[in-house]
């Protein structure tokens, strides 16, 4: 485990058991992790109903009522993928406008099995030995409701594994994401970083993997 970069004579890592490695050039590819709502049953029910990725476990809701958190592009393709395959799917965003881009927006108002809520927040999940709801508040009245469904897809983005950085040096985003130019490289001379971690605008595997090569 990497605990630490600077850049002396040589690049020099430094791991938890305090061995220090040293290079010339050190290539960062420490990825991102999914953003976490951090509400009651977020935890609990994770892989039992919480899930992050429509891609992988959208099958496992075929003909169920799901809601997808977020309302920015990754929540909308989300909506709109799982649609093909569930009852009905329930976006809810935070904000009191979608921020996807128009063109989603306009296919999800014009599929009937898709609901978009905005300027809602949700509150917590609950269920027994699977999610069998959540309850959400209207951010305008403050009133409370409830939706039943089976599952919840986390769409609200990405955290990139760079809290470590924070007194390396690097210039990274507001966001954690570390800075790079069209070579990925970093702002200090030897240090590059690649994939998710970066200011990349798009967060997919193959361009991740293209960086890295």
């Amino acid at each position: 485990l990497a605990t630490k970069i600077e850049k002396k004579e040589f690049v020099e890592v430094t791991l938890a058991n305090d061995a220090i490695l040293k290079a010339k050039t050190a290539i960062l590819a420490l990825g991102a992790k999914w953003r976490n709502m951090n509400v009651p049953g977020e935890e609990e029910f994770r892989n039992k109903g919480v899930t992050y990725c429509p891609h992988c476990d959208g099958p496992l809701f075929e003909g169920k009522n799901v809601a997808v958190i977020g309302g920015g592009n990754s929540g909308m393709e989300a909506a709109l993928d799982l649609a093909g395959l569930c009852k009905h799917v329930t976006v809810l965003e935070f904000l009191p406008e979608p921020k996807a881009d128009k063109v989603l927006q306009d296919r999800a108002a014009k599929t009937e099995n898709v609901t978009v809520l905005t300027n809602v927040a949700t509150k917590d999940i609950i269920g027994d030995d699977h999610v069998t709801g959540l309850n959400y508040s209207d951010r305008q009245t403050n009133e409370e409701k409830r939706l039943d469904l089976e599952g919840v897809f986390v769409q609200i983005g990405l955290v990139p594994n760079t809290a470590w950085l924070k007194d390396s040096g690097i210039a990274l985003t507001e966001r954690g994401e570390i800075i790079v130019d069209g070579h990925g490289a970093t702002n200090i001379p030897g240090i590059f970083a690649a994939g998710d971690c970066t200011n990349s605008v798009y967060k997919q595997i193959i361009i991740s993997m293209g960086s890295g090569a």
